[in-house]
């Protein structure tokens, strides 16, 4: 097996250490969120269920997870008075989003205050543009995982469920690291450490020119989406490569990009990803069951240390665990 790849000089390196959040225990409350569009309740039930048979306590306000106002889920001042409550009530150990849609981006302006105690928050699609402004402001170590109403209503190991090992670790692991069968294919061979950082390609490419932009610099990329055609999928790509994203990233973690065949004779977004990220000659895996996926969806912590091997089968090692004790 190759040595890693090495880390270019990145910006990482002096920023503030990574703040992890407390690991979750039997019987903690979580607090369930509708940050982007709007929900169905028996899926917020179902999904609801499946978190208190994992053994914990849900924390539901009804008026405001099922809240309608045009496509998002209520007011954007609902919404992020939502989520400052949710950060700051020392009662919840955990946000974990309803949905996601559209909408999580008009709450970020309002997040001006230093969010110095992390808790874990959880979810994927829209949660990105979350995901990557805790990260790049506060440094937040957060969960790209399964949300309410997308994976846990659907069970573990179900057809767009979610996996339930990989969940589990991501909210439980205070001690070690861990490792993940990717179940994806090898684009290009190789052998990498770096930050896991990314999320959905559309949310990671609307980063560009604002404040929090993702510094990718130094990371373990994971793009994922759905129902782009592939001309879409290479127009972001190329969006991404022409603004200098994938100068000093170590590897990618490429999801399956349902719905979205191609017109006949035309070129597979695994063909276009083979043909603008092949070049980059760094490990990539492709079709991992990762953010929108119609299998079992694995739940990977963002902001930790992590190993990418792609010789052979793909294999992720999560160098370090996700929370604190």
């Amino acid at each position: 097996m190759d040595s890693p790849a090495k880390i270019p000089y990145s910006r990482l390196r002096y920023m503030p250490q990574p703040l992890k959040p407390p690991a979750l225990r039997s019987g903690d409350v979580v607090r369930i969120l509708s940050l982007s569009s709007p929900v169905e309740e028996e899926r917020v039930t179902k999904g609801s269920d499946e978190l208190a048979a994992l053994g914990y306590k849900v924390k539901l306000d009804s008026a405001s997870v099922l809240a309608r106002h045009g496509f998002f889920a209520g007011p954007v001042e609902e919404r992020i008075g939502a989520l400052k409550s949710a950060i700051s009530e020392s009662g919840t150990r955990a946000i974990f989003c309803a949905r996601g849609g559209y909408g999580s981006n008009y709450l970020l302006d309002a997040l001006s205050v230093a969010l110095a105690s992390p808790k874990i928050f959880c979810g994927f699609s829209d949660i990105t543009s979350l995901h990557v402004f805790l990260w790049q402001k506060f440094r937040w170590v957060t969960i790209h995982g399964p949300m309410v109403a997308a994976g846990l209503d659907r069970g573990a190991g179900a057809p767009d469920g979610y996996d339930r090992e990989s969940l589990v670790r991501s909210l439980t692991e205070s001690k070690q690291g861990w490792s993940l069968d990717l179940q994806g294919e090898t684009l290009t061979p190789g052998v990498a450490e770096g930050t896991l950082l990314g999320g959905c390609l559309n949310l990671v490419e609307a980063t560009l020119g604002t404040p929090w932009e993702l510094d990718t610099i130094g990371s373990i990329l994971i793009l994922e989406d759905r129902a782009m055609k592939p001309w879409q999928v290479d127009r972001a790509l190329m969006h991404l490569k022409q603004a200098g994203k994938f100068r000093g990233v170590v590897g990618v973690i490429l999801g399956e990009f349902p719905e979205s065949n191609p017109p006949a004779g035309t070129a597979t977004v695994k063909e276009v990803a083979q043909r603008i990220l092949g070049p980059l000659e760094i490990p990539i895996a492709w079709g991992v069951p990762v953010g929108h996926t119609p299998r079992p969806m694995l739940t990977l912590p963002l902001g930790v240390r992590a190993r990418l091997s792609t010789d052979g089968s793909t294999k992720l090692d999560i160098l370090e665990p996700a929370c604190s004790t």
